[in-house]
């Protein structure tokens, strides 16, 4: 019974949160300097096309029947169409998910396999000169902006030294020629055999990846120096030293099980922010994913493309979220007792 309270409970607050989700991205719908009616019948439309094209919309209703019919939409999966493509958001929206996927994962594998070692030794040394010289570069990726870095990378890398192939998923030879069956561009590249294509999209790849998984790495670096310094110094440590236990088993056994909840929530944030962060990075590399289709969508005052993807990326967080939480049990076997 209790266990049926919880869950109702959990699904109480997922779909409150929600909800209030919806609002806070029709809220911002109207009050962004947008016009949807201009966008779709053009400046030089007359008064009675725009009044035909306004009441079409529901937008002469009162502000709370407009929030339902948008909310009533959402349920159905419907987040409005469009201006710029003609199509259902969700579509759209959908066709440019594995992109930001897949640039954003690769990220996430960059940012752990340097940030959380690093923030490791930076713990085991602290004070030190390994410590000292971790925290000046974490702080460094971290306050350099991603844009800058991004520019910066395509105007060495690819510019003067030609070691990377410039902006895009993939170059233009093989874009036609690869059936996007899943739109995961590395999955589908192999699963077609074509191994000189799959070179080509990692190629393409690093670059947008490692501006992402610098950052990230920084923040992971940070956050696990400062829950290994927090471990480290507990009684329990302490006494497994005392009992002579080697340094290298005191930190894998005691101190790494011991920060792995707060270490998986905030890999988990870290991850969903790679996600939703990636708007200014696709937009220099030209990466055809959410990020880019964002920005391309406010440039062309394609208000219901912007609230769509917006409502698209927070439940995305809020999933993640809640699939987080499934693991804390898993990970701590106190939890699984409450």
């Amino acid at each position: 019974m209790p266990v049926i309270k919880r869950l109702g409970n959990n699904v109480a607050i997922f779909l409150s949160t929600v909800v209030g989700l919806l609002c806070f991205t029709f809220l911002i719908g109207k009050l962004l300097p947008i016009d949807p009616v201009l966008a779709i019948v053009g400046e030089h439309a007359s008064a009675d096309v725009y009044a035909q094209e306004k009441a079409k919309l529901g937008l002469n209703d009162p502000i709370p029947t407009q929030f339902f019919h948008y909310l009533e939409k959402v349920v159905h999966g419907d987040l409005g169409t469009s201006i710029t493509t003609g199509k259902p958001v969700l579509h759209d929206v959908l066709l440019a998910v594995p992109a930001t996927v897949e640039l954003g994962t690769t990220a996430m594998l960059i940012g752990l396999v340097l940030g959380i070692p690093s923030g490791i030794v930076a713990a085991v040394y602290r004070n030190k000169i390994p410590d000292r010289l971790i925290r000046v570069l974490s702080i460094f990726s971290h306050a350099v902006p991603g844009f800058w870095l991004g520019l910066i990378f395509l105007l060495i890398f690819y510019v003067e030294l030609g070691w990377a192939p410039g902006p895009g998923r993939i170059d233009i030879a093989y874009q036609y020629s690869i059936p996007l069956k899943t739109g995961f561009l590395l999955y589908d590249t192999l699963s077609e055999g074509d191994i000189s294509a799959f070179k080509d999209a990692v190629a393409h790849l690093i670059l947008p990846s490692l501006v992402l998984g610098l950052a990230s790495a920084a923040y992971l670096c940070r956050l696990t120096r400062g829950y290994m310094i927090e471990a480290l110094t507990s009684e329990y440590i302490t006494t497994a030293r005392m009992k002579g236990m080697p340094e290298h088993v005191v930190i894998l056994r005691h101190c790494l099980p011991n920060i792995a909840v707060p270490l998986v929530t905030s890999t988990a944030l870290c991850y969903v922010h790679l996600i939703e962060g990636a708007v200014l990075t696709e937009t220099i590399f030209t990466w055809p994913g959410l990020g880019l289709y964002i920005t391309q969508s406010i440039f062309s005052a394609d208000l219901p493309a912007v609230m769509g993807a917006v409502t698209f990326i927070g439940i995305f967080y809020l999933v993640v979220n809640k699939l987080v939480d499934a693991l804390y049990p898993l990970l701590d076997a106190r939890i699984a007792k409450k």
